[in-house]
């Protein structure tokens, strides 16, 4: 058995907090990390309290809506739009932290990591804009993708 190194564990972390999500097109997990500490996760899905996709269907399906475009017409918050959400409601600061998450950011999500000081962000899927990227590199924040992790939880019983 391999352990996994920190981008393996980080990454298949966000996967498991993507199985969350309540979207019908795309889960999408986040998890912030700083000095291998978790931070925050978020997922994609509606507001707390609000009805979600599973239950009303999706906006954006019914209106033809491409993903990467016209992002208000979406029950849903974004996985790292509810990683800083909750890491401000707990009190914890992002800044230094790296984002690992199930893919990359939508240039909304890139501008609120840039104001919450990341440094970092590792996936291994990819959205459908990579609008991001300069935005990522005027801010001096690194970017990587990553394998795909394994779909298998390793186990010694």
């Amino acid at each position: 058995m391999k352990r996994p190194c920190a981008d393996e564990y980080f990454l298949k972390l966000a996967a498991v907090v993507a199985e969350r999500s309540t979207c019908l097109r795309r889960h999408v997990g986040a998890v912030a990390v700083r000095d291998k500490h978790i931070l925050a996760t978020g997922y994609n899905g509606a507001p707390a309290g609000a009805s979600d996709c599973l239950e009303l269907g999706c906006l954006r399906n019914e209106n033809n809506i491409p993903s990467g475009q016209r992002h208000e017409v979406c029950r849903a918050i974004h996985a790292e739009q509810n990683v800083i959400i909750q890491a401000a409601l707990h009190g914890v600061s992002l800044e230094g932290a790296t984002i690992y998450a199930t893919h990359s950011p939508c240039v909304l999500c890139a501008k609120m990591l840039v104001n919450a000081r990341i440094k970092g962000y590792v996936s291994f899927g990819d959205y459908s804009d990579d609008t991001f990227m300069q935005l990522f590199k005027e801010a001096g924040i690194g970017y990587r993708k990553a394998e795909r992790p394994p779909d298998v939880i390793g186990f010694l019983d």
